[in-house]
């Protein structure tokens, strides 16, 4: 029994053996070598030719060195910080699970209405504010596309309400490299300049291919000056087994990994010892209903799968989580968020986005996202585990209390109960009486209640004035280019 003692001091999750493991490994670097990849870029193009690939056209097929050479010069932890502050605040390395909200759905949930509205610049302000507020949200996405702003010039818009109503690090998305530089200079004016925005990053890109096996202009741009400023970039496939990969999950997984290293290569190529994450939203194509599934257990299985693959390499993941299909925020929802939540800290993902996401990644709840808030303190208190020690095993306060006695005025009790208990703020615990006496609320009441008194009554930490002046200046110079 004494062996199995550091297994179960807290509760992880694997879903792939080492072999297995090692086999979906060999069977990507296969694919990059033998199929290859198509990349849409001419820079890309050259700079993998000068790496030793096969290129062919604009189709690159990429030696197995080469990927190990990557895997060996990328760093194992990414490190973001608090914008105000310049505090390192997450360690995307190992086991370490952090949650956030995902970006770019096109409709809302209106929290005073219950309307579903197109996502704006006010309703990216709203979830900013919302996330800075809640203790177990680590990291903020937009959870909405900006649509009353210009198209062209949205991302700006977009990483400004966030900026300007959280401190949390950001994943930002952009338009196309150029919106990336203006977001990656409004980042150098917030943290005080290139250096110090290198040195302590609040921002990372997330960027991704297109399923199957290619790299769309925009996005290799964006992965070569990620590695020209040296800043960390998140490169992520979003791939539907049975549609855009194969059907079994085995090679589904084969597909998405081949996607996400080849990234990695040029991200490296470009700057060796590059910050980069690994990761994905790996899923099924229903094919009753053709939607790119959040709720299946397919989609589940996959993600703590390619969390055992990013821990075997030592690479940061990015991970998805707290989503689901469902168009209300229900009892489906719930179940759909719990198990995708638990198991995504269970298998030690580190940066995990989409939260809030209902409708299958096409709109986005606040009261969702609050629920989830819990839901992702109990998933922590579960991997925490049981610690077992001298003063946990409690043999003398056991003595001391004796047969028929209880434990609640003792100081064993006080100092330990609340290290050792989770305490939701909207699951209630209450007699029935007392829950009639406050009026019957159901989950969904009190999520819409917290939301409420969020946006009416909390005040995020503001840039200064003069930051917030000079970010304003630069999203009006890009709208300035459109005329």
């Amino acid at each position: 029994m004494r062996g199995n003692y550091k297994v179960t001091e807290s509760q992880n999750l694997e879903v792939l053996s080492e072999d297995q493991i090692k086999r979906i490994l060999g069977a990507a670097k296969e694919v990059l070598e033998r199929t290859g990849v198509v990349y849409y870029d001419d820079e890309a193009i050259e700079t993998m030719k000068k790496a030793g690939c096969y290129v062919d056209g604009n189709r690159v097929r990429i030696p197995a060195r080469l990927v190990e050479k990557a895997l060996r010069t990328v760093p194992s932890k990414v490190t973001l910080s608090n914008s105000r502050t310049g505090k390192r605040v997450m360690e995307l390395t190992g086991n370490n699970a952090y949650f956030g909200t995902g970006s770019d759905t096109p409709f809302f949930i209106d929290p005073s209405t219950q309307e579903r509205i197109p996502a704006s610049k006010e309703t990216v302000s709203m979830s900013a504010k919302v996330i800075d507020a809640l203790e177990n949200l680590d990291f903020v996405m937009s959870l909405g596309i900006v649509q009353n702003v210009p198209q062209l010039v949205y991302d700006r818009h977009q990483f400004q309400a966030m900026v300007n109503n959280t401190s949390k690090p950001i994943v930002i998305t952009a338009n196309d490299v150029e919106g990336y530089a203006d977001i990656i200079e409004m980042c150098e004016i917030i943290a005080g300049g290139e250096e110090e925005l290198r040195r302590h990053p609040f921002m990372t890109l997330y960027a991704e291919p297109i399923s199957p096996l290619q790299h769309a202009e925009d996005a290799a741009q964006k992965l070569i000056l990620a590695g020209k400023k040296q800043l960390p970039v998140v490169y992520t496939p979003c791939i539907m087994a049975g549609g855009t990969v194969p059907a079994t999950l085995a090679g589904a997984m084969t597909n998405g990994l081949a996607e996400s290293l080849s990234g990695l290569v040029l991200n490296q190529q470009t700057n060796e010892g590059n910050p980069f994450i690994m990761g994905g939203v790996f899923t099924i194509m229903d094919m009753n209903t053709t939607i790119f599934a959040y709720g299946s257990p397919e989609f589940d299985l996959m993600m703590a799968a390619l969390a055992d693959v990013s821990n075997y390499l030592d690479l940061p993941m990015f991970g998805t989580a707290g989503c689901t299909d469902s168009k209300l925020v229900d009892e489906q929802a719930q179940i759909e968020d719990a198990l995708s939540i638990l198991m995504t800290a269970q298998s030690g993902a580190n940066l995990n986005h989409d939260v809030g996401y209902i409708e299958h990644g096409n709109c986005g709840s606040l009261e969702n996202l609050v629920i989830n808030n819990d839901l992702i303190g109990y998933a922590r208190r579960i991997v925490q585990g049981i610690e077992v020690n001298e003063e946990t095993l409690a043999v003398d306060v056991i003595d001391k209390v004796g047969p028929g006695g209880h434990f609640l005025g003792e100081e064993h009790t006080m100092k330990h109960f609340k290290n050792e208990t989770y305490y939701p703020d909207l699951f209630k615990r209450q007699f029935y009486e007392n829950w009639e006496k406050e009026g019957k609320k159901t989950l969904f009441d009190r999520a819409n209640e917290k939301v409420l008194d969020i946006l009416e009554n909390y005040q995020p930490e503001p840039l200064p004035k003069d930051v917030q002046k000079k970010l304003q200046d630069i999203v009006d110079r890009a709208e300035s280019k459109l005329d």
